[in-house]
């Protein structure tokens, strides 16, 4: 049987504008700005009620929806199988969505009520959550991370290049979640490894390491924040500097602390402040209290190779130092998942002034300037 010519003209031409939609999808991809932005948790968390109350038919009263972190977590106020299996196959094959838990609790069963309007918590919550409710401090030295950088570094009249690496993060044991989306209380448990290397000397010397291990509890309510943080650090200088021809006087440092810090978030900025205090100490003179503040910003549109600019600027004031203030400053690239618990990376660059923030060389005062690159995960 012949095609008429009239047909064979227009599959040809509508061939050809498949070819093309295609070429044009191959060579104009979606931005990686877009497609953050389409996987975020406001994103998501529309999306995923558009589905549940339009696809499936669900009363905007019958359930709670919390996303954080790409992780959903759906209660049901009454047990129903039906609803539990047909959310679980319509949300966890979407883009974004990491994981789906549907739970079942009668609504206000144990809550106290004048307790959770007053802090903003219910009793829903998840066990081991991703990330935490109180952002990473960008400019701190001994925010617990995984990190290397390298410093012109300058004490006791000699200047010489320092690699500094430090190994840490923060592991969700158990989150509450807050009465609105990206609230609640969180207790986690933290460790960390910060140690710092000559890259002059033959070996590249090891100088000093400090090790934290601490438990926080963090908190959320809107763009408010808190983390309060009892942890014990240990400090212990390298085997090439004990056994060096001039070795320091060896200081067993090692304490415990309780901490707490305040933030406040107000678009892409964000100033915090609080103080810790040593409740037992070696050695037994060094004095108890410090204070500590900072600002950051951290911009929300990409710059340079789909990173955002970060700026963080960090201040501690020790009543050891006679309350002399230590000023870190980092600026530079995230590249990434902006928020804690996802991947991402930042190159940095980063001067520090004041007392050595590293361990048993406390009482010397430094100053460096260099390059870092830290990584989250």
């Amino acid at each position: 049987m012949t095609i008429p010519s009239c047909i064979t003209t227009y599959l040809k031409a509508t061939g050809r504008m498949h070819v093309a939609t295609l070429c044009l999808m191959f060579l104009f991809p979606s931005s990686p700005a877009v497609a953050a932005e389409r996987t975020s948790d406001d994103y998501l968390t529309g999306y995923v009620a558009s589905i549940l109350e339009r696809d499936l038919h669900w009363g905007k009263d019958s359930y709670i929806l919390h996303i954080v972190n790409g992780v959903a977590t759906i209660t049901l106020f009454k047990e129903d199988p039906m609803r539990k299996e047909a959310a679980d196959e319509q949300l966890r094959s979407l883009d974004g969505v990491q994981e789906v838990t549907v739970v079942v609790k009668p609504q206000n069963a144990g809550k106290p009520e004048a307790v959770s309007s007053f802090i903003g918590i219910t009793d829903d919550g998840k066990a081991f959550p991703t990330g935490d409710l109180f952002r990473p401090l960008i400019a701190d030295p001994k925010q617990p991370q995984f990190f290397v950088s390298f410093d012109s570094f300058k004490t006791l009249h000699k200047r010489y290049t320092l690699a500094s690496v430090g190994f840490g993060e923060t592991f969700g044991l158990y989150r509450f979640f807050g009465n609105h989306e990206g609230d609640g209380l969180q207790l986690s448990v933290e460790g960390a490894l910060f140690a710092q290397f000559n890259l002059d000397t033959a070996s590249a010397d090891l100088q000093n390491a400090d090790y934290t291990i601490g438990l926080p509890l963090t908190y959320r309510y809107g763009d408010n924040s808190l983390r309060f943080r009892v942890y014990h650090q240990s400090s212990h200088l390298g085997d090439e500097l004990l056994l060096g021809a001039n070795p320091p006087e060896r200081v067993n440092l090692s304490f415990e602390a309780v901490e707490l810090i305040y933030s406040r978030e107000w678009h892409e900025y964000r100033v915090y402040g609080g103080g810790e205090y040593l409740i037992h100490k070696d050695p037994a003179d060094l004095k108890p209290a410090s204070a500590h503040w900072g600002v950051e910003y951290r911009g929300s549109k990409p710059l340079f190779w789909n990173g955002r600019p970060v700026v963080g600027v960090d201040m501690k004031s020790l009543e050891e130092h006679d309350w002399e203030i230590d000023t870190s400053v980092k600026a530079g690239f995230e590249f990434g998942h902006p928020n804690p618990g996802q991947r991402r990376l930042r190159l940095l660059a980063e001067f520090y002034s004041g007392y050595d923030p590293h361990g048993q060389f406390y009482k010397n005062k430094v100053e460096y300037f260099g390059l870092g690159v830290s990584l989250g995960f």
